[in-house]
Order: structure tokens, then C-alpha cells, then sequence
């Protein structure tokens, strides 16, 4: 038995953070502020997809659990995005433009007669993308050690959750019937997306910001993804693990590592969170 408790973060935006607030690097700061962008629009998504699927599952005491995580992870997301709507309100005051938050609502809005499978599927894969990039930004320190006090503590509590929930938009696909073979489609139809996405936005908030040709943000683009424990390299197997037809979020052999990070870093940094709640779960 697990909980999914859903978490205030003690932190203060109203004051603004610095441009470059990712130890003076601009490519990082900008690309984990593009990232950002997409969140609160997304994580809606998100929360309107599971919350569909869960309303189609049958009443009964078997899938009672599955209920208690949903309700679990519409807390922690709708936290999340809070938190990135405050996040991105700064960003506007930097003059930064969120042109990413415009595509995806065109592309939900455009998508709206699909089947609920469907919506879990992209879901899904999305959080699987998420969950990934969670264990990383839990488990290099070169990832965030060098970010303002503040932001680093942002990144991984949100990190630390999407680790906590990363299989309850799979679960609830799974249970409605979804199979294999529409919700890898989908997932390759996200990789492409989220990289056209993410690097569209960007280039856009690096133009904005004055920094686009300078050397070092090419530089430090590069050793980010393809450097010591490079964002590529380190989440291409993890992300590729997702095509396998038995695949299940909770049963990669990195699950166990990646939640005791969640917890450690949970429980060392739990003055600056407060429990709004939590959602009694049972593991698969």
C-alpha cells in the first residue's frame, strides 16, 4: 500500500527568478522554461483524459484502487500545473512568448471526437516521456545542481511526483482494453511531437532572450544532451523501453531505483512542501 499525497510547494514566484537562472546558462534556463510552457495546458489534458477513462470503468470493488490513484494524480497534476501557470506568468514578464501552449490546444481541440482510448494513449506516453526525464533529474546532479536554489527545488519536487504516478494514465488505458499496438503508435507520434515542440520553443525563447548565436549556448546545448550523463543518451533506452509489447511503467528493472530517489529527495526536502491530501493506492 502506497500513498499518492498530493503536495503544496513552500516556494515564492511573485518576486521573479533571474533569466538565466540555470547557473547562468542560457540554454538550459530556456529550454526547462519551454518545458514549462507546456505544462499547465498539458497537464489539463491530462487530467480530462484520465478523469474520462476512470468514469467508463466498472463500479465495483475491483477497481476501487485504480480509483483512489486517479484521484491521486488529478491532485498532483492539477498542483503541477498551479505552480507552472505562476512559473510561466514570469516568463511573460521576461518578454518570453509561450507560442507552445497555442499548438497544443489547437491540436486538443482539433482532437476532441476521438475515442477516450485514444486520449489515454497520448497520455500515457507523454507521462512515460515525463517519468524518464524525472529519473534523470533526480538522479545527475549536473542536471540541476547548478540551478538557482528555488527553480531546483521546483524541477524536482515535480519530478519526485510524475515519478509517484507515472503508471495511473497506463493502468486506466489498460483497463478500458487499450492495447499495444495504438498506444506505441501514439508514442512515437509523441517523441516526434515533443522534440519539434521542444525545440521550436526553444529557439523561440533564445531568440527572445538575445542568446540564440552565441557559441556557448550551442555548447552548452550539446553537452546537455550528448555530454556526461547527457539528457540523450541517458534517457534513449528508458524512452525506447516503452515499445516493448509486455511493457508496464512500474515493472522496468530502473523502477525501484527511480522511487527511492523520489523518496529520498521527498523526504530530506519536506520542509518546503505541505501535505494538501493523499490517495491510498495499491501497487500493480
Amino acid at each position: 500500500m502506497t500513498n499518492l499525497i498530493v503536495r503544496k510547494l513552500e516556494i515564492d514566484l511573485s518576486e521573479g527568478f533571474p533569466r538565466h537562472w540555470h547557473g547562468g546558462d542560457a540554454f538550459r534556463s530556456q529550454y526547462f522554461n519551454a518545458l514549462s510552457m507546456s505544462f499547465p495546458v498539458g497537464e489539463q489534458y491530462f487530467i480530462d483524459a484520465v478523469r474520462a477513462g476512470a468514469a467508463l470503468l466498472p463500479d465495483d470493488a475491483a477497481h476501487e484502487p485504480l480509483r483512489h490513484q486517479v484521484r491521486g494524480f488529478i491532485g498532483q497534476e492539477a498542483t503541477h500545473r498551479h505552480i507552472h501557470g505562476l512559473y510561466n506568468a514570469q516568463l511573460e514578464r521576461q518578454g518570453l512568448v509561450n507560442v507552445w501552449a497555442r499548438w497544443a490546444g489547437w491540436r486538443i481541440e482539433k482532437s476532441r471526437g476521438l475515442h477516450v482510448l485514444h486520449h489515454l494513449a497520448v497520455t500515457a506516453a507523454y507521462e512515460h516521456c515525463t517519468a524518464v526525464f524525472a529519473d534523470g533529474t533526480l538522479r545527475y546532479g549536473r542536471w540541476f545542481d547548478p540551478a538557482e536554489p528555488k527553480m531546483r527545488t521546483l524541477w524536482r519536487w515535480h519530478a519526485a511526483e510524475e515519478t509517484e504516478h507515472r503508471a495511473v494514465a497506463f493502468d486506466v488505458y489498460r483497463a478500458l482494453g487499450g492495447g499495444t499496438l495504438r498506444r506505441t503508435l501514439w508514442y512515437a507520434y509523441v517523441l516526434v511531437l515533443f522534440s519539434i515542440d521542444a525545440g521550436m520553443q526553444t529557439s523561440l525563447n533564445l531568440w527572445r532572450d538575445g542568446s540564440l548565436l552565441h557559441p556557448r549556448t550551442w555548447w552548452s546545448a550539446l553537452s546537455f544532451f550528448w555530454g556526461r550523463d547527457g539528457a540523450a543518451w541517458r534517457c534513449a533506452l528508458p524512452l525506447l523501453a516503452y515499445f516493448r509489447p509486455g511493457f508496464h511503467p512500474d515493472r522496468d528493472h530502473a523502477v525501484p531505483a527511480a522511487n527511492q530517489l523520489a523518496a529520498q529527495w521527498l523526504a530530506a526536502h519536506a520542509s518546503q512542501w505541505r501535505a494538501a491530501g493523499s490517495t491510498a493506492q495499491v501497487a500493480p
